[in-house]
């Protein structure tokens, strides 16, 4: 994505599935959601091992959530991408973003044939931080 791009895809999304978002107040992951939800997006945990976390709702799979989701923000270690990415298409997101030390270009690839935008390697609360603040 251009930069013109993710600004818009940050500007326009409401609904952002966090997977691997733990309720361990210690864990990025958990911050980079509490920091979603202050700006007004609505996060929904995507972790087997919770039933809830800030509020919402925990699903196992990203499948079982009955919502929209515009963005799949991935907080599980690279060689679970794959997974997660198949777990992701039924949902059609607008993009598939892996978090700063997430890489896979086999799936961002398969991603991109699906026509999902991409990020990888990159944390969408730095990335929100440089364009809205």
């Amino acid at each position: 994505m251009n930069d013109k791009e993710l600004t818009q895809l940050l500007t326009e999304a409401k609904n952002i599935a966090v997977v691997g978002l733990s309720s361990k107040p210690a864990r990025a992951s958990f911050g980079v959601a509490r920091f979603l939800q202050r700006q007004g997006y609505r996060v929904i945990p995507v972790n087997p091992a919770e039933t809830e976390v800030l509020g919402e709702r925990a699903y196992a799979r990203i499948a079982d959530v009955p919502d929209a989701i515009d963005i799949v923000d991935v907080f599980r270690r690279s060689e679970a991408v794959p997974d997660v990415l198949e777990d992701a298409l039924s949902k059609k997101p607008l993009c598939f973003w892996m978090q700063e030390g997430v890489i896979h270009h086999a799936a961002a690839s398969k991603a991109k044939e699906a026509g999902i935008f991409v990020v990888m390697d990159q944390c969408i609360l730095q990335e929100h931080r440089a364009r809205f603040r």
